[in-house]
Protein backbone atom coordinates (compact mmCIF):
# COMPACT_ATOMS: atom_id res chain seq x y z
CA UNK A 1 0.00 0.00 0.00
CA UNK A 2 1.30 3.21 -0.88
CA UNK A 3 1.27 6.54 0.87
CA UNK A 4 -1.62 7.89 -0.89
CA UNK A 5 -3.83 4.66 -0.64
CA UNK A 6 -5.43 6.00 2.87
CA UNK A 7 -6.31 9.14 3.11
CA UNK A 8 -8.46 12.13 4.94
CA UNK A 9 -10.44 15.31 3.10
CA UNK A 10 -9.93 18.19 4.46
CA UNK A 11 -13.14 20.99 3.12
CA UNK A 12 -11.87 23.96 3.97
CA UNK A 13 -14.54 26.95 4.60
CA UNK A 14 -11.82 29.54 4.87
CA UNK A 15 -10.34 28.99 8.42
CA UNK A 16 -6.95 30.20 9.85
CA UNK A 17 -6.12 26.97 11.33
CA UNK A 18 -7.08 24.56 8.17
CA UNK A 19 -3.39 24.04 7.50
CA UNK A 20 -3.07 23.12 10.90
CA UNK A 21 -5.69 20.56 10.59
CA UNK A 22 -4.24 19.05 7.68
CA UNK A 23 -0.74 19.00 9.59
CA UNK A 24 -2.51 17.37 12.35
CA UNK A 25 -3.98 14.45 10.80
CA UNK A 26 0.10 13.33 8.67
CA UNK A 27 1.25 13.57 12.23
CA UNK A 28 -1.04 10.82 13.14
CA UNK A 29 0.78 8.52 9.99
CA UNK A 30 -2.16 9.83 7.55
CA UNK A 31 -2.08 11.38 4.18
CA UNK A 32 -4.27 14.26 4.22
CA UNK A 33 -5.21 17.20 1.49
CA UNK A 34 -7.19 20.64 1.75
CA UNK A 35 -9.63 21.74 -0.58
CA UNK A 36 -12.16 24.85 -0.82
CA UNK A 37 -16.03 23.83 -0.11
CA UNK A 38 -17.09 24.91 -3.41
CA UNK A 39 -15.09 21.46 -4.56
CA UNK A 40 -16.91 19.50 -7.07
CA UNK A 41 -19.12 15.98 -5.80
CA UNK A 42 -17.12 14.45 -8.47
CA UNK A 43 -13.38 15.16 -7.45
CA UNK A 44 -14.59 14.39 -3.72
CA UNK A 45 -15.38 11.01 -5.45
CA UNK A 46 -12.00 10.30 -6.99
CA UNK A 47 -10.21 11.24 -4.20
CA UNK A 48 -11.72 8.52 -2.30
CA UNK A 49 -11.33 9.58 1.17
CA UNK A 50 -11.47 7.09 4.51
CA UNK A 51 -12.99 10.54 6.11
CA UNK A 52 -13.58 13.93 6.05
CA UNK A 53 -13.42 16.50 8.39
CA UNK A 54 -15.00 19.88 8.21
CA UNK A 55 -13.07 22.93 9.19
CA UNK A 56 -14.14 26.21 10.94
CA UNK A 57 -14.25 29.03 9.19
CA UNK A 58 -15.53 32.98 9.26
CA UNK A 59 -18.70 33.27 8.22
CA UNK A 60 -21.78 32.50 9.62
CA UNK A 61 -24.06 29.63 9.03
CA UNK A 62 -26.90 32.03 9.16
CA UNK A 63 -25.68 34.18 6.43
CA UNK A 64 -27.98 34.40 3.54
CA UNK A 65 -24.74 32.84 1.07
CA UNK A 66 -22.76 30.72 3.55
CA UNK A 67 -20.71 28.19 2.71
CA UNK A 68 -22.21 24.64 2.14
CA UNK A 69 -21.22 21.28 2.94
CA UNK A 70 -21.00 19.61 -0.39
CA UNK A 71 -23.96 17.36 -1.70
CA UNK A 72 -21.92 13.95 -1.77
CA UNK A 73 -20.54 14.14 1.96
CA UNK A 74 -23.34 12.44 3.17
CA UNK A 75 -23.27 9.81 0.45
CA UNK A 76 -20.05 8.41 0.49
CA UNK A 77 -20.70 6.34 3.70
CA UNK A 78 -17.41 7.48 5.73
CA UNK A 79 -16.98 9.38 9.24
CA UNK A 80 -17.06 13.22 8.85
CA UNK A 81 -16.12 14.92 11.90
CA UNK A 82 -17.36 18.90 11.65
CA UNK A 83 -15.00 21.59 13.89
CA UNK A 84 -16.86 24.68 14.85
CA UNK A 85 -18.50 26.33 11.52
CA UNK A 86 -18.26 22.80 9.90
CA UNK A 87 -20.43 21.20 13.36
CA UNK A 88 -22.62 23.73 12.72
CA UNK A 89 -23.10 23.88 9.16
CA UNK A 90 -24.04 19.51 9.76
CA UNK A 91 -26.06 20.13 12.16
CA UNK A 92 -28.24 22.19 10.04
CA UNK A 93 -27.76 19.98 7.36
CA UNK A 94 -29.64 17.16 9.75
CA UNK A 95 -32.39 19.18 10.80
CA UNK A 96 -30.62 20.85 13.76
CA UNK A 97 -30.58 24.89 14.38
CA UNK A 98 -28.03 27.17 15.36
CA UNK A 99 -28.39 30.46 16.67
CA UNK A 100 -26.27 33.97 16.91
CA UNK A 101 -25.03 33.83 20.37
CA UNK A 102 -25.16 37.00 22.51
CA UNK A 103 -21.99 35.75 24.74
CA UNK A 104 -19.37 35.26 22.03
CA UNK A 105 -16.93 32.45 23.18
CA UNK A 106 -13.23 32.87 22.35
CA UNK A 107 -9.95 31.50 24.13
CA UNK A 108 -9.81 29.10 26.67
CA UNK A 109 -12.73 26.82 27.69
CA UNK A 110 -13.81 23.61 29.38
CA UNK A 111 -16.12 21.28 28.36
CA UNK A 112 -17.78 18.58 30.77
CA UNK A 113 -18.37 15.19 28.43
CA UNK A 114 -21.40 14.03 29.93
CA UNK A 115 -22.06 11.26 27.28
CA UNK A 116 -18.98 8.36 25.78
CA UNK A 117 -18.79 8.51 22.42
CA UNK A 118 -16.43 6.38 20.08
CA UNK A 119 -14.39 9.97 19.77
CA UNK A 120 -13.53 10.83 22.87
CA UNK A 121 -13.67 7.54 25.50
CA UNK A 122 -11.02 7.82 27.29
CA UNK A 123 -9.61 11.34 26.34
CA UNK A 124 -10.09 13.45 29.13
CA UNK A 125 -7.92 15.94 31.12
CA UNK A 126 -9.36 15.60 34.65
CA UNK A 127 -11.57 13.66 36.20
CA UNK A 128 -12.63 14.77 39.83
CA UNK A 129 -14.07 11.83 42.38
CA UNK A 130 -17.74 13.23 43.12
CA UNK A 131 -17.38 15.30 39.58
CA UNK A 132 -20.38 14.74 37.53
CA UNK A 133 -17.88 14.07 34.34
CA UNK A 134 -14.88 14.52 32.94
CA UNK A 135 -13.80 17.51 31.60
CA UNK A 136 -11.81 18.87 28.46
CA UNK A 137 -9.70 21.96 27.98
CA UNK A 138 -9.95 23.71 24.85
CA UNK A 139 -9.88 26.58 22.44
CA UNK A 140 -12.95 28.10 21.34
CA UNK A 141 -13.15 30.47 18.21
CA UNK A 142 -17.36 30.93 17.69
CA UNK A 143 -19.90 33.77 17.92
CA UNK A 144 -22.74 31.23 16.59
CA UNK A 145 -23.74 28.14 18.41
CA UNK A 146 -25.99 25.37 18.02
CA UNK A 147 -29.32 25.49 19.85
CA UNK A 148 -31.39 22.26 18.85
CA UNK A 149 -28.86 18.88 17.57
CA UNK A 150 -30.51 16.89 14.74
CA UNK A 151 -32.61 13.48 16.03
CA UNK A 152 -30.42 10.96 15.51
CA UNK A 153 -27.77 12.46 17.51
CA UNK A 154 -26.66 12.38 21.10
CA UNK A 155 -25.50 15.36 23.39
CA UNK A 156 -22.25 14.62 24.20
CA UNK A 157 -20.17 17.36 26.01
CA UNK A 158 -21.21 20.90 27.14
CA UNK A 159 -19.44 24.04 27.72
CA UNK A 160 -20.18 27.08 29.50
CA UNK A 161 -21.64 28.81 26.78
CA UNK A 162 -22.50 26.41 24.07
CA UNK A 163 -24.57 23.72 25.31
CA UNK A 164 -24.11 21.22 22.50
CA UNK A 165 -20.26 21.48 22.39
CA UNK A 166 -19.53 17.71 21.09
CA UNK A 167 -22.26 15.97 19.79
CA UNK A 168 -22.39 12.42 18.01
CA UNK A 169 -23.72 9.73 15.82
CA UNK A 170 -21.88 6.96 16.84
CA UNK A 171 -23.55 4.45 14.04
CA UNK A 172 -23.11 7.09 11.04
CA UNK A 173 -19.50 7.93 12.72
CA UNK A 174 -20.55 11.84 12.12
CA UNK A 175 -19.28 13.49 14.90
CA UNK A 176 -19.07 17.45 15.80
CA UNK A 177 -17.03 19.92 18.31
CA UNK A 178 -17.54 23.20 18.30
CA UNK A 179 -13.85 23.75 19.92
CA UNK A 180 -10.77 23.97 17.55
CA UNK A 181 -8.90 20.06 18.68
CA UNK A 182 -6.07 21.07 15.87
CA UNK A 183 -4.93 24.22 18.18
CA UNK A 184 -2.15 23.51 20.75
CA UNK A 185 -4.23 25.53 23.06
CA UNK A 186 -6.85 21.90 23.11
CA UNK A 187 -3.94 19.97 24.91
CA UNK A 188 -5.82 16.46 23.79
CA UNK A 189 -6.62 17.97 20.94
CA UNK A 190 -4.35 15.45 18.84
CA UNK A 191 -5.69 12.52 20.28
CA UNK A 192 -9.31 13.61 19.39
CA UNK A 193 -7.65 14.15 15.87
CA UNK A 194 -5.85 10.49 16.44
CA UNK A 195 -8.83 8.98 17.27
CA UNK A 196 -10.95 10.05 14.34
CA UNK A 197 -8.54 9.34 12.09
CA UNK A 198 -6.99 6.22 12.83
CA UNK A 199 -9.59 4.06 14.85
CA UNK A 200 -12.82 5.96 13.76
CA UNK A 201 -11.57 5.88 10.12
CA UNK A 202 -9.70 2.94 10.02
CA UNK A 203 -6.77 4.60 8.95
CA UNK A 204 -3.26 2.90 8.81
CA UNK A 205 0.21 4.91 9.18
CA UNK A 206 1.53 4.85 5.90
CA UNK A 207 2.23 8.72 5.45
CA UNK A 208 6.22 8.25 7.05
CA UNK A 209 9.03 9.84 5.99
CA UNK A 210 10.98 6.58 4.83
CA UNK A 211 7.99 5.82 2.91
CA UNK A 212 7.62 9.30 1.30
CA UNK A 213 11.01 9.35 0.34
CA UNK A 214 10.53 6.13 -1.56
CA UNK A 215 7.69 7.21 -3.31
CA UNK A 216 9.17 10.27 -4.10
CA UNK A 217 11.55 9.03 -5.82
CA UNK A 218 9.86 6.60 -7.83
CA UNK A 219 7.52 9.44 -8.98
CA UNK A 220 10.45 10.98 -10.06
CA UNK A 221 12.45 8.67 -12.20
CA UNK A 222 8.89 7.44 -13.57
CA UNK A 223 8.69 11.11 -14.29
CA UNK A 224 12.01 12.00 -16.21
CA UNK A 225 13.53 8.78 -17.25
CA UNK A 226 16.82 9.25 -18.88
CA UNK A 227 16.42 12.97 -19.23
CA UNK A 228 18.44 15.54 -17.66
CA UNK A 229 16.40 17.58 -15.35
CA UNK A 230 17.48 21.50 -14.54
CA UNK A 231 17.05 22.81 -11.10
CA UNK A 232 17.56 26.27 -9.30
CA UNK A 233 19.56 26.48 -6.04
CA UNK A 234 18.31 29.21 -3.86
CA UNK A 235 20.07 28.82 -0.68
CA UNK A 236 17.12 28.09 0.79
CA UNK A 237 15.75 24.90 2.84
CA UNK A 238 12.95 23.66 0.31
CA UNK A 239 15.39 24.08 -3.19
CA UNK A 240 18.36 22.27 -1.06
CA UNK A 241 16.05 19.17 0.05
CA UNK A 242 15.03 18.61 -3.47
CA UNK A 243 18.47 18.86 -4.99
CA UNK A 244 19.22 16.57 -2.28
CA UNK A 245 16.43 13.92 -3.30
CA UNK A 246 16.81 14.55 -7.28
CA UNK A 247 20.67 13.60 -6.33
CA UNK A 248 19.94 10.34 -4.69
CA UNK A 249 16.85 10.18 -7.47
CA UNK A 250 18.80 10.43 -10.97
CA UNK A 251 22.10 11.12 -9.82
CA UNK A 252 24.28 12.91 -12.95
CA UNK A 253 20.87 13.49 -14.74
CA UNK A 254 20.84 16.39 -12.52
CA UNK A 255 22.16 20.10 -13.05
CA UNK A 256 21.60 22.33 -10.63
CA UNK A 257 22.14 25.88 -11.74
CA UNK A 258 22.81 28.82 -8.77
CA UNK A 259 21.87 32.15 -9.87
CA UNK A 260 22.90 35.42 -8.29
CA UNK A 261 20.15 37.53 -8.41
CA UNK A 262 21.87 40.04 -6.61
CA UNK A 263 19.04 39.34 -3.73
CA UNK A 264 20.76 36.97 -1.46
CA UNK A 265 21.91 36.71 2.00
CA UNK A 266 25.62 37.35 2.92
CA UNK A 267 27.61 35.10 1.35
CA UNK A 268 25.03 32.77 -0.23
CA UNK A 269 26.39 31.65 -3.21
CA UNK A 270 29.70 30.15 -1.43
CA UNK A 271 27.58 28.16 1.50
CA UNK A 272 25.87 27.07 -1.64
CA UNK A 273 28.85 25.49 -3.59
CA UNK A 274 30.71 24.60 -0.85
CA UNK A 275 27.50 22.29 0.32
CA UNK A 276 26.36 20.96 -3.18
CA UNK A 277 29.65 21.06 -5.58
CA UNK A 278 31.72 20.23 -2.78
CA UNK A 279 30.17 17.53 -0.09
CA UNK A 280 27.61 16.25 -1.66
CA UNK A 281 29.06 15.86 -5.67
CA UNK A 282 26.53 17.75 -7.23
CA UNK A 283 27.19 19.76 -10.29
CA UNK A 284 26.43 22.99 -9.90
CA UNK A 285 27.02 26.14 -12.06
CA UNK A 286 26.82 29.57 -11.02
CA UNK A 287 25.64 32.29 -12.88
CA UNK A 288 25.70 35.89 -11.75
CA UNK A 289 22.78 37.26 -12.90
CA UNK A 290 22.33 40.53 -10.51
CA UNK A 291 22.19 43.08 -12.95
CA UNK A 292 19.91 41.50 -14.99
CA UNK A 293 17.38 41.09 -12.45
CA UNK A 294 18.22 45.35 -11.04
CA UNK A 295 17.58 46.08 -14.60
CA UNK A 296 14.26 44.28 -14.46
CA UNK A 297 12.88 45.37 -11.06
CA UNK A 298 13.97 49.15 -11.83
CA UNK A 299 10.68 51.54 -11.67
CA UNK A 300 8.96 48.19 -9.93
CA UNK A 301 7.81 49.50 -6.28
CA UNK A 302 4.35 47.24 -6.15
CA UNK A 303 5.28 44.11 -4.14
CA UNK A 304 2.87 41.59 -6.07
CA UNK A 305 4.55 42.58 -9.32
CA UNK A 306 8.38 42.74 -7.78
CA UNK A 307 7.43 39.10 -7.65
CA UNK A 308 6.12 38.24 -10.73
CA UNK A 309 8.65 40.15 -12.18
CA UNK A 310 11.33 38.00 -9.78
CA UNK A 311 9.69 35.06 -11.17
CA UNK A 312 9.73 35.98 -15.12
CA UNK A 313 13.58 37.11 -15.04
CA UNK A 314 14.35 33.78 -13.13
CA UNK A 315 12.94 31.77 -15.61
CA UNK A 316 14.45 33.62 -18.50
CA UNK A 317 17.72 33.33 -16.95
CA UNK A 318 17.76 29.66 -16.28
CA UNK A 319 16.33 29.89 -20.50
CA UNK A 320 19.16 31.39 -21.74
CA UNK A 321 22.21 29.89 -19.87
CA UNK A 322 20.41 25.96 -20.01
CA UNK A 323 20.82 26.39 -24.16
CA UNK A 324 24.37 26.60 -23.26
CA UNK A 325 23.67 22.68 -21.40
CA UNK A 326 21.94 21.08 -24.49
CA UNK A 327 18.02 20.09 -24.47
CA UNK A 328 16.80 20.19 -20.96
CA UNK A 329 13.14 19.13 -20.72
CA UNK A 330 12.34 19.42 -17.32
CA UNK A 331 12.70 22.34 -14.66
CA UNK A 332 12.88 21.38 -10.78
CA UNK A 333 11.53 23.39 -8.05
CA UNK A 334 11.23 23.62 -4.58
CA UNK A 335 7.22 24.54 -4.31
CA UNK A 336 5.67 23.08 -1.20
CA UNK A 337 2.33 22.49 0.09
CA UNK A 338 1.78 25.48 1.96
CA UNK A 339 2.83 27.93 -1.05
CA UNK A 340 -0.24 26.21 -3.29
CA UNK A 341 -2.64 26.67 -0.42
CA UNK A 342 -1.66 30.36 0.36
CA UNK A 343 -0.88 31.67 -3.37
CA UNK A 344 -4.99 30.17 -3.55
CA UNK A 345 -3.82 27.49 -5.85
CA UNK A 346 -5.76 24.87 -4.23
CA UNK A 347 -8.68 27.22 -2.73
CA UNK A 348 -10.66 29.41 -4.34
CA UNK A 349 -12.11 30.04 -1.04
CA UNK A 350 -9.16 31.56 0.26
CA UNK A 351 -7.75 35.49 -0.34
CA UNK A 352 -4.87 35.63 -2.10
CA UNK A 353 -2.33 36.89 0.68
CA UNK A 354 0.75 36.87 -1.60
CA UNK A 355 1.76 34.95 -4.92
CA UNK A 356 4.79 32.63 -4.23
CA UNK A 357 7.75 33.01 -6.39
CA UNK A 358 7.55 29.15 -7.35
CA UNK A 359 3.94 29.05 -7.98
CA UNK A 360 2.91 32.68 -9.05
CA UNK A 361 5.41 33.97 -11.51
CA UNK A 362 6.14 31.42 -13.98
CA UNK A 363 5.37 32.00 -17.38
CA UNK A 364 2.46 30.07 -19.42
CA UNK A 365 4.92 29.63 -22.04
CA UNK A 366 7.77 28.34 -21.07
CA UNK A 367 9.78 25.40 -22.34
CA UNK A 368 10.23 23.62 -19.51
CA UNK A 369 8.05 20.55 -17.36
CA UNK A 370 7.85 20.81 -14.30
CA UNK A 371 9.15 18.44 -11.50
CA UNK A 372 8.07 19.43 -7.95
CA UNK A 373 8.04 16.51 -5.51
CA UNK A 374 7.85 18.59 -2.33
CA UNK A 375 4.83 20.09 -3.66
CA UNK A 376 2.57 17.79 -1.31
CA UNK A 377 5.03 17.94 1.85
CA UNK A 378 4.65 20.43 4.49
CA UNK A 379 7.30 22.48 5.55
CA UNK A 380 8.03 20.55 8.61
CA UNK A 381 8.04 18.03 6.55
CA UNK A 382 10.39 18.82 3.97
CA UNK A 383 13.02 19.63 6.86
CA UNK A 384 13.02 15.95 8.18
CA UNK A 385 12.94 14.96 4.78
CA UNK A 386 16.40 16.73 4.67
CA UNK A 387 18.17 15.67 7.46
CA UNK A 388 16.99 11.72 6.04
CA UNK A 389 19.04 12.94 2.26
CA UNK A 390 22.39 13.78 4.80
CA UNK A 391 22.08 17.80 4.50
CA UNK A 392 23.82 19.49 7.48
CA UNK A 393 21.15 20.59 10.39
CA UNK A 394 22.26 24.15 10.49
CA UNK A 395 21.20 24.36 6.20
CA UNK A 396 17.82 22.38 7.18
CA UNK A 397 17.15 24.36 9.94
CA UNK A 398 17.89 27.55 8.74
CA UNK A 399 14.87 30.57 9.25
CA UNK A 400 12.90 30.43 5.92
CA UNK A 401 13.72 32.97 3.18
CA UNK A 402 11.96 33.57 0.94
CA UNK A 403 11.89 33.13 -3.12
CA UNK A 404 12.50 36.42 -4.24
CA UNK A 405 14.87 37.08 -1.55
CA UNK A 406 15.90 40.43 -0.23
CA UNK A 407 13.54 41.86 -2.94
CA UNK A 408 10.66 41.55 -0.79
CA UNK A 409 12.33 42.54 2.20
CA UNK A 410 13.18 46.25 0.71
CA UNK A 411 10.19 47.97 0.51
CA UNK A 412 9.41 49.49 -2.71
CA UNK A 413 11.48 50.13 -5.60
CA UNK A 414 14.95 48.24 -5.22
CA UNK A 415 18.13 49.84 -5.56
CA UNK A 416 21.74 48.11 -5.80
CA UNK A 417 22.71 50.15 -2.67
CA UNK A 418 19.39 49.17 -0.90
CA UNK A 419 20.26 45.42 -1.16
CA UNK A 420 24.17 46.18 -0.11
CA UNK A 421 22.89 48.00 3.01
CA UNK A 422 19.50 45.63 4.13
CA UNK A 423 22.53 42.47 3.21
CA UNK A 424 24.72 44.05 5.96
CA UNK A 425 22.57 44.79 8.17
CA UNK A 426 20.64 41.66 8.08
CA UNK A 427 24.11 39.73 8.36
CA UNK A 428 24.91 41.04 11.43
CA UNK A 429 21.19 40.86 12.37
CA UNK A 430 22.20 37.00 12.33
CA UNK A 431 25.63 36.84 13.65
CA UNK A 432 24.11 38.27 16.95
CA UNK A 433 21.52 36.13 17.20
CA UNK A 434 23.88 33.11 17.29
CA UNK A 435 26.51 34.68 19.27
CA UNK A 436 23.95 35.39 22.53
CA UNK A 437 22.03 32.02 21.74
CA UNK A 438 18.96 33.22 20.39
CA UNK A 439 18.87 32.04 16.40
CA UNK A 440 16.89 28.65 17.50
CA UNK A 441 14.76 30.02 20.10
CA UNK A 442 12.61 32.28 17.21
CA UNK A 443 11.45 31.00 14.32
CA UNK A 444 12.08 33.48 12.06
CA UNK A 445 14.49 37.03 12.05
CA UNK A 446 15.27 38.99 9.49
CA UNK A 447 15.75 42.87 8.98
CA UNK A 448 13.82 44.87 6.30
CA UNK A 449 15.51 48.08 4.51
CA UNK A 450 12.61 51.41 4.92
CA UNK A 451 12.51 53.73 2.19
CA UNK A 452 12.54 56.45 4.16
CA UNK A 453 15.54 58.91 5.79
CA UNK A 454 15.74 59.66 9.32
CA UNK A 455 17.93 62.50 10.93
CA UNK A 456 21.23 60.91 12.57
CA UNK A 457 24.12 62.32 14.12
CA UNK A 458 27.70 61.62 12.86
CA UNK A 459 30.22 63.13 14.46
CA UNK A 460 29.32 66.91 14.82
CA UNK A 461 27.26 66.71 12.13
CA UNK A 462 23.46 65.91 11.47
CA UNK A 463 23.05 63.46 8.55
CA UNK A 464 20.08 62.08 7.07
CA UNK A 465 20.23 58.45 6.13
CA UNK A 466 17.67 54.83 6.14
CA UNK A 467 15.90 53.16 8.78
CA UNK A 468 16.37 49.61 9.30
CA UNK A 469 13.69 47.80 10.88
CA UNK A 470 14.51 44.15 13.16
CA UNK A 471 11.67 41.49 12.95
CA UNK A 472 11.65 38.30 15.05
CA UNK A 473 8.59 35.89 15.80
CA UNK A 474 7.55 32.80 17.65
CA UNK A 475 5.91 30.62 15.95
CA UNK A 476 4.68 26.70 15.76
CA UNK A 477 2.88 26.83 12.62
CA UNK A 478 3.78 30.16 10.66
CA UNK A 479 -0.07 30.47 10.93
CA UNK A 480 -0.30 33.00 13.54
CA UNK A 481 2.73 34.46 15.18
CA UNK A 482 3.69 36.48 18.13
CA UNK A 483 6.95 39.06 17.79
CA UNK A 484 9.72 37.28 20.19
CA UNK A 485 10.83 39.39 23.02
CA UNK A 486 14.16 39.51 22.50
CA UNK A 487 16.65 40.78 25.04
CA UNK A 488 17.05 44.64 25.28
CA UNK A 489 20.79 44.38 25.67
CA UNK A 490 20.58 42.14 22.50
CA UNK A 491 18.92 44.64 20.65
CA UNK A 492 20.94 47.47 21.87
CA UNK A 493 24.44 45.73 20.60
CA UNK A 494 22.33 44.97 17.15
CA UNK A 495 21.39 48.59 17.00
CA UNK A 496 24.71 50.21 17.91
CA UNK A 497 26.83 47.69 14.96
CA UNK A 498 24.14 48.39 12.35
CA UNK A 499 24.10 52.53 12.42
CA UNK A 500 28.41 52.50 13.18
CA UNK A 501 28.96 49.53 10.65
CA UNK A 502 26.48 50.07 8.03
CA UNK A 503 26.90 52.97 5.75
CA UNK A 504 24.01 54.70 5.03
CA UNK A 505 21.59 53.81 8.26
CA UNK A 506 20.98 56.18 10.75
CA UNK A 507 18.41 54.73 12.87
CA UNK A 508 17.06 51.10 13.79
CA UNK A 509 13.42 50.24 14.89
CA UNK A 510 12.08 46.62 16.00
CA UNK A 511 8.48 45.38 14.56
CA UNK A 512 6.26 44.35 17.54
CA UNK A 513 3.55 43.20 15.32
CA UNK A 514 1.48 39.91 15.54
CA UNK A 515 0.38 37.70 12.90
CA UNK A 516 -2.41 38.27 12.75
CA UNK A 517 -3.12 41.27 11.68
CA UNK A 518 0.41 41.57 10.73
CA UNK A 519 1.96 38.88 8.04
CA UNK A 520 5.43 38.15 8.81
CA UNK A 521 7.34 39.05 5.55
CA UNK A 522 6.36 42.76 5.71
CA UNK A 523 6.04 42.54 1.54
Amino acid sequence: MHTHQQKILVIDFGSQYSQIIARRIRECGVYSEIVPWRVSDEWIRSFAPLGIILSGGPESTLGENSPQIPECVFHLGVPVLGICYGMQAMALKFGGAVESSKHKEYGAARVSLEQECLLTQGIEDRYQEGALAAELDVWMSHGDRVTRIPADFRAVGVSANSPYAIIANDEKHYYGVQFHPEVTHTPQGQRLIERFVRDICGCAALWTLDNIIVEAIRKVKESVKGEHVLLGLSGGVDSAVVAALLHRAIGKQLICMFIDTGLLRHEESKKVMDVFAQHLGVRVIAVDASEHFYAALKGVSDPEEKRKVIGRVFIETFERESKNLGDIPFLAQGTIYADVIESAHASHSAEVIKSHHNVGGLPKDMRFKLVEPLRELFKDEVRKMGLELGLPYDMVYRHPFPGPGLGVRILGEIHPDYVRILREADHIFMSELVAKGWYDKVSQAFAVFLPVKSVGVVGDARQYDYVIALRAVQTIDFMTAHWAHLPYELLDIVSNRIVNEVSGVSRVVYDISGKPPATIEWE
